[in-house]
């Protein structure tokens, strides 16, 4: 508790990468607050900056932690863990009960996306006395929370359990609405003083072979989701087939979990980059949860480094046979899976509102506000494809914005 200056909190990029908390959590007073045993102090001071730690305490990649001084000579403090337990003992001791904003602003707010983003700027605006709407196309809220990473990183039960927790205390959720509708998008933008798109970034960045009438090829949010919930019927399960997946991200990760628990015959995971790019500075090759458990299933690392994918083979059917790479080697594959990214958000949801679009949502620098005055943009929809963390951050960032549109003010942090 003495480490001088506490970079785990710093949240800025140093040389291209993150360098602590990119919410600025509190760490060291909360972790005080834990070292003494009081959790419902430690309660108050993770949630001044953090609106979901149930969220980051599972499936956030610990920035802090790699910024922790501790680590420079030994193990750095499990600061990842301490968040998790600290919300998981205020909700298991009732200390999670709905709060409510003293006064009424009397303006309405829509948003658009009930991912991450979407969820902390609802959740800090109503807070603030406004009235929330979420706007979800899906049939459940929780958009990526929901959908799109595994059950066995984010327990569904924990995403419905904040979603009712914010009912509770007054968010409203709208659910199998397309604002991509430019009915939908037209009545929204008339009826609400301010509207916030926060759907994402859905388009997967394209393969790069031809894989027309191949079945057995897929992206990698769909066969997420199709673990998640089944409602992916046209995404063919990973049991029994050799299954390849392109790509080293989070994303990769969650497809080979996904893969392992579906039951499938073989996992090949790859990396189109040298393995000299992803060794530890000791010279180590470090594994995520996904490469550890492939190991123990397979007996060895599932990545094979510097490869990409030339050709596809199929049968007389049009089924997936096997994988040729770019060195000419010929591996099985019953299912390739394709977590290569995502080249940007939807187009249809940017024509509707009007506004002004790239790869991502066109605003100034340093702003969430779009080309129309009232509608306001956060998360991956306006960053690029990123983590839960900077969505979270993302969304307070804007919810201050839009607080400060709507009331010339604002008192959000």
């Amino acid at each position: 508790m003495n480490c001088g200056v506490p970079f785990c909190q710093a949240g800025v990029q140093f040389e291209g990468k993150q360098l602590g908390c990119p919410l600025h959590n509190l760490i060291p007073e909360w972790n005080d607050s834990v070292m003494d045993g009081n959790f419902a102090h430690a309660l108050t001071r993770l949630l001044k900056t953090n609106n979901f730690p149930e969220f980051t305490g599972r499936v956030c990649p610990a920035f802090c932690e790699q910024a922790c001084t501790c680590g420079l000579y030994g193990d750095s403090v499990t600061v990842h863990n301490n968040e998790l337990s600290i919300i998981e003992y205020a909700f298991s001791h009732h200390l999670m009960e709905p709060r409510f904003s003293p006064h009424s602003s009397g303006k309405n707010v829509a948003v658009v996306g009930s991912g991450p983003a979407g969820l902390a700027v609802a959740d800090q605006l109503n807070h603030r006395g406004h009235s929330v709407t979420v706007i979800e196309k899906r049939a459940l809220p929780g958009g990526l929370l929901m959908y799109g990473i595994p059950n066995m990183k984010l327990p569904k039960s924990v995403v419905r359990r904040r979603i009712e927790l914010m009912t509770r205390e007054g968010v409203s959720f709208v659910t199998g609405l397309d604002a991509a509708d430019p009915a939908v998008a037209q009545r929204l933008t008339m009826e609400y003083d301010a509207v916030v798109l926060c759907c994402g970034a859905e388009k997967p960045r394209p393969l790069g072979i031809d894989a027309e009438g191949v079945r057995g090829v897929c992206f990698a949010m769909d066969a997420v989701e199709r673990q998640q919930l089944s409602r992916s019927p046209a995404v063919p399960s990973a049991k029994g087939k050799n299954v390849i997946i392109i790509g080293t991200g989070n994303t990769a990760s969650d497809c080979a979990a996904t893969s392992i628990r579906q039951g499938c015959k073989s996992l090949v995971q790859l990396v189109r980059r040298p393995m000299e790019d992803y060794l530890a500075p000791d010279g180590s090759l470090p594994q995520d949860y996904a490469q550890e458990e492939a190991e123990a299933v397979f007996g060895s690392d599932p990545r094979l480094f510097s490869q990409s994918v030339a050709t596809l083979e199929t049968d007389e059917a049009g089924n997936l046979t096997a994988v040729v790479t770019r060195d000419g080697t010929k591996l099985p594959c019953g299912l390739l899976i394709a977590a290569t990214g995502f080249s940007g958000c939807r187009d249809d949801v940017c024509a509707a509102f009007g506004v002004e679009l790239d790869r991502t949502v066109k605003t100034e620098t340093g702003s969430f506000q779009t080309s129309i005055p009232h509608i306001f943009t956060a998360g991956d929809m306006h960053r690029g494809q990123s983590l839960v963390v900077h969505a979270i951050a993302e969304g307070r960032a804007c919810a201050a914005e839009v607080d400060r549109f709507l009331m010339g003010y604002t008192n959000l942090t």
